[in-house]
């Protein structure tokens, strides 16, 4: 007998919802008010986050964009790798998913990924790292949480 439910999307190919648009547009506005405004960004390829992009930056302005297949369904270490990468950059942003992103977030801060308390889909989290030398690794506990938003 055939289905009449639609095949699911891909995950990767998922859109946007209209409430995480309003979200996403929220979090610009929130970044824009801090003055946080990145210089570069570095986003999965999943549509949902490069639309979430896209909203964040029409709000808050140009800047570099990347997209980073790594960033999906990655680990706190593979982000933190993606940071060392970059760690020339003054104010980077990370677009991607959790529990990556929410773990990373509580391994620079706290020096361990099991010490996250959840981190929303539209969430920002604001960490400030020291200026390092270029071959100088990034290292658990070496950041600070100095700002978080929820929408």
């Amino acid at each position: 007998m055939p289905s009449r439910l639609r095949p699911a999307k891909a995950d990767l190919d998922r859109p946007l919802s209209p409430v995480g648009l309003a979200e996403a547009e929220a979090a610009g506005r929130w970044l824009a008010s801090q003055g946080l405004l990145p210089d570069r960004v570095l986003c999965s390829p999943a549509r949902r986050t490069r639309e979430t992009l896209e909203a964040v930056l029409a709000i808050t302005g140009y800047a570099e964009q990347r997209l980073e297949g790594p960033i999906y369904e990655a680990t706190p270490g593979t982000l933190m790798g993606l940071l060392q990468d970059h760690n020339e950059v003054e104010r980077l942003l990370l677009v991607g998913h959790n529990p990556g992103l929410e773990r990373l977030v509580a391994l620079l801060d706290s020096g361990q990924s099991s010490d996250y308390r959840g981190m929303p889909p539209a969430g920002v989290a604001v960490l400030a790292l020291p200026e390092l030398p270029a071959r100088d690794t990034i290292e658990p506990g070496l950041g600070r949480l100095t700002a978080f938003w929820w929408p």
